[in-house]
C-alpha cells in the first residue's frame, strides 16, 4: 500500500457538482473522504456540511444514526448551532428503527411458518434493505445472501448478487465482489439486460483495480455499456468509468490496444465525453504530446487524490504511464538527444538521465547513455546474424533427424530388432542358443541365444552400412 503524501486542497474543485453524481451511502462516504483528505482547509468544512445535510435529511427514512453521530463528531461545532448533535432526534429515530426491525422480523417468521419461498425471499430482502439503510452492512450482507436458498428464477439470483456486490464494495471486501460478479455473469439471461451487464462490468473493474490488476481493470471498464447512465450512482458514476478506465488503460495497454479499445471504442468515448480532461490526456498520450499529457495529469492529481477508490493507486498509475511513454519515445530511434527528449517531457536532462538509467537497469530500455554528449544510443539486435544462426540451427536439426530416420529404416530392413527377452527365445527347440526350448524337450537354453544373434547381426550390419556409406 502506498504511503499517503500530505494533501493540498485542489484549486477550483466544484464539490457540489462532483458529489451530485452519487446517491445513497457512497455520496456520504465520498464527502467524508474528501474532508479527511483536506483537513484544515475550507474544503473540509464544505464537505462535512454537505454530508451533515444529506444524513440529517434522510435520517427518519434510513435510521442511520451511527453515520449521523460520526458526521457531527467530525464537525465538532465548527459550523454553528445548526450543526450540533441532536440527542432527542437520535432517540426518536432509534425507537422507530427498533419498531420497524421488529415488524420485519415478525413478518419473516410468519412467511417461514407458511413455507412460501417467494415471501421468504422478499422478507430477507426487506430486512437486508433495512440493515443497509441503517448502516449495518454485515447484517445487510447476511440477509441478502440468505435469499439465495429461496431464489426460483435467474432474475432473483441476479438481484441477490447485485445487492451483495453493492454491500461488499462499501465493506471494501473485493473478494466477495469478484465472487458474486462471477456468479451473476454465469446466470442465464445476464447478457440480455444491458444495464445489469454494465453494472457487473463496473463492479468487476473496481475489484481488479483494488487488486492492482490494471490491465484487467481497464478491459472491464472499457466494456461497460453507456446504457449504465445514472443507474449505478449508489456505487460508481459514469464519469468514474471514464476516469478509472482511461488511467488504467494508459498504464497497461500498448498503442494498438489503446487505439482499438479506447480511442475507437464508441461506447467508451461516450463516457470520456463526461470527463474531457481524461479524453485530452488519452489523445495527447497516443499522439506523443507527452509534455501536455503529463502537465494535465499533474493538474488532475489533487482532485484524483480525493477519489475514494483511486487514491491508493495514483502514484503507481502515474509511474507506469510515464515509464510507458519513455519506452515508446526511445523505441524507434538508434540514438536520442537527451536535451530534446527532456524538452518533450517537460523536465531537465539530469532527471531524465536518472529515469532512463533506471529503465536500462530494469531491462525495459535496451540502450546505453553517453553522459558526456547527452545522447542515448539504442542497442538493437543484429537481425542478420540472428537469422543466419537460426537457419544453421534448423539445418543441423534436419540433418540429425534425417540420419536417424535412415538408420531406423536400415535396421528394420535387416531385421535388427531388439525383441523381448521372455521365456520363449529365438533359438530352436533344445538348441544351444535357444531361449526356452521347444515343446519336444531338449536342454533349456540360457535365454541369451536370441540376443547374441541380434548383436552379431547388428555388428555385421553396422560394419557393412558404414563401409557402404564411405564408398
Amino acid at each position: 500500500m502506498e504511503v499517503d503524501q500530505p494533501q493540498q486542497a485542489p484549486e477550483a474543485f466544484d464539490l457540489e457538482a462532483y458529489i451530485s453524481n452519487y446517491t445513497s451511502h457512497t455520496k456520504i462516504d465520498r464527502l467524508l473522504f474528501v474532508a479527511e483528505r483536506n483537513r484544515g482547509t475550507p474544503l473540509e468544512l464544505e464537505a462535512l456540511k454537505l454530508a451533515a445535510d444529506e444524513v440529517k435529511q434522510s435520517l427518519r427514512e434510513t435510521f442511520n444514526t451511527q453515520k449521523y453521530e460520526e458526521v457531527m463528531e467530525k464537525i465538532s461545532g465548527r459550523l454553528g448551532p445548526n450543526y450540533e448533535l441532536d440527542r432527542q432526534l437520535i432517540e426518536s429515530v432509534e425507537v422507530a428503527a427498533a419498531q420497524k426491525q421488529e415488524r420485519l422480523e415478525s413478518e419473516l417468521h410468519s412467511h417461514k411458518t407458511n413455507l412460501i419461498k417467494e415471501s421468504i425471499r422478499l422478507g430477507h430482502n426487506d430486512l437486508g434493505d433495512f440493515f443497509y439503510n441503517r448502516g449495518d452492512l454485515q447484517n445487510a450482507f447476511k440477509s441478502y445472501v440468505r435469499t439465495r436458498d429461496y431464489c426460483t428464477t435467474p432474475k432473483h439470483i441476479i438481484t441477490m448478487c447485485l445487492n451483495a456486490v453493492r454491500v461488499a464494495v462499501e465493506l471494501n471486501n473485493f473478494m466477495h465482489v469478484s465472487n458474486y460478479v462471477s456468479k451473476a455473469e454465469q446466470t442465464p439471461g445476464t447478457k440480455a439486460d444491458a444495464i445489469t451487464a454494465a453494472k457487473l462490468k463496473a463492479a468487476a473493474g473496481l475489484a481488479y483495480l483494488d487488486n492492482r490488476r490494471y490491465k484487467l481493470a481497464a478491459k472491464a471498464f472499457v466494456e461497460v455499456s453507456p446504457e449504465l447512465g445514472t443507474s449505478y450512482s449508489d456505487v460508481i458514476s459514469s464519469a468514474d468509468i471514464a476516469l478509472y478506465g482511461g488511467l488504467t488503460a494508459l498504464a497497461s495497454f500498448d498503442r494498438q490496444e489503446l487505439r482499438s479499445q479506447v480511442i475507437n471504442n464508441i461506447g467508451f468515448r461516450e463516457f470520456m465525453e463526461l470527463y474531457p480532461e481524461v479524453r485530452e490526456v488519452v489523445h495527447d498520450f497516443y499522439n506523443s504530446r507527452y509534455a501536455t499529457c503529463f502537465a494535465q495529469l499533474e493538474a488532475l492529481r489533487p482532485v484524483l487524490a480525493c477519489d475514494i477508490h483511486l487514491h491508493d493507486h495514483l502514484n503507481t498509475l502515474y509511474r507506469e504511464i510515464r515509464t510507458k511513454a519513455l519506452v515508446q519515445y526511445t523505441a524507434p530511434f538508434s540514438s536520442v538527444d537527451l536535451t530534446k527528449m527532456a524538452a518533450a517531457f517537460n523536465t531537465n536532462v539530469g532527471a531524465l538521465e536518472k529515469e532512463l538509467a533506471g529503465l536500462i537497469i530494469d531491462g525495459q530500455v535496451t540502450a546505453r547513455i553517453d553522459s558526456q554528449a547527452k545522447v542515448l544510443y539504442a542497442r538493437h539486435a543484429d537481425i542478420r546474424a540472428n537469422t543466419f544462426a537460426k537457419v544453421l540451427q534448423v539445418s543441423e536439426a534436419y540433418i540429425r533427424d534425417s540420419k536417424a530416420l535412415l538408420l531406423r529404416a536400415s535396421l528394420l530392413k535387416h531385421d535388427v530388432i531388439q525383441r523381448s527377452s521372455g521365456g520363449a527365445g529365438g533359438g530352436g527347440p533344445g538348441g544351444p542358443g535357444g531361449g526356452g526350448g521347444g515343446p519336444s524337450g531338449g536342454k533349456r537354453g540360457d535365454g541369451h541365444g536370441g540376443r547374441r544373434g541380434a548383436q552379431d547381426r547388428m555388428g555385421r550390419f553396422a560394419h557393412g552400412a558404414f563401409a557402404g556409406g564411405a564408398g
